[in-house]
């Protein structure tokens, strides 16, 4: 096995990576998750590693929309609780930091946490790419908000260790590419639907008769065709289940797309509600 992940070492994409095929697996850092769409149709990996959602900042939208663009399917998912570490050259004291790098989403999962620091934020590519950042152009006065292993890749030093506002910080990551392990029991779909009153009742509805729990609805704009939306659901079964099969065909007589994106074992559940 090859894992594609977009960004530099020590980012949570590689975490996932390694949590999912265990730490000696071989990896490719790449700098778009376009690349690793890419990465994986080329054959240059055998898997690519995709963060669809996360606890505290929702949903990243452009995996989403990358996923109808492309078509590989999920064959697996992952959790990974994300512990971020505020990390600068070595010597740097906390009161020395004036200005953070990050991505977008770390920066905004640590939010309070930065707005009591009184710094300037600047956002880039990956978090692991800020701690990169740092390191290579020794910039003084400057952190990177990434993982304790980013540290580590780059030589920085740990100002403060579990950053984020909230405790539970969780993503959620996609793997595309191979084939789905043993004990499939969720499938992620996506669907535009006519503009008709009580179209989208009538979409879930097929799957709430036949006792099918639905764990995840997100709508996103239909490219081209202003105000009509494509919609992504994941349920907890199976796609060639008689019951998820019988619900599917339903949904196909009456949608005006319909696709299968992915038939996979759903990650553990080990946080508390």
């Amino acid at each position: 096995m090859k894992l594609a992940y977009q960004g530099e070492p020590g980012a949570y994409s590689e975490a996932a990576a390694r949590t999912y095929a265990g730490s000696g697996v071989e990896t490719l850092p790449c700098k778009t998750f376009d690349d690793v769409f890419a990465a994986v149709a080329e054959q240059r990996a055998t898997h690519g590693v995709l963060p669809l959602e996360n606890s505290i900042g929702g949903t990243i939208h452009r995996n989403y929309d990358l996923l109808v663009e492309h078509d590989l399917r999920i064959t697996g998912e992952i959790e990974l609780d994300v512990v971020h570490c505020l990390q600068a050259l070595p010597g740097t004291r906390l009161a020395d930091v004036k200005v953070v790098y990050s991505h977008p989403q770390a920066l905004a999962q640590c939010e309070k946490y930065l707005k009591g620091l009184g710094v300037t934020v600047e956002a880039i590519y990956d978090t692991a790419g800020g701690a990169k950042l740092v390191a290579e152009q020794k910039l003084s006065g400057a952190a990177a908000l990434a993982s304790r292993r980013a540290a580590e890749v780059f030589g920085l030093e740990v100002l403060q260790e579990a950053v984020q506002d909230y405790e539970f910080n969780i993503t959620r990551f996609a793997i595309i590419g191979g084939t789905p392990a043993e004990g499939a029991n969720k499938t992620t779909l996506v669907f535009a639907l006519p503009s008709t009153p009580g179209a989208l009742f009538k979409a879930l509805s097929v799957f709430a008769l036949r006792e099918i729990n639905l764990s995840k609805l997100e709508s996103r704009p239909l490219r081209g065709r202003p105000w009509e939306y494509l919609f992504y659901i994941e349920v907890d079964a199976r796609a060639d289940e008689t019951s998820c099969a019988e619900a599917i065909a339903q949904l196909g007589d009456f949608a005006q797309m319909l696709r299968v994106l992915g038939t996979y074992k759903g990650a553990e559940r080990r946080w508390a509600k």
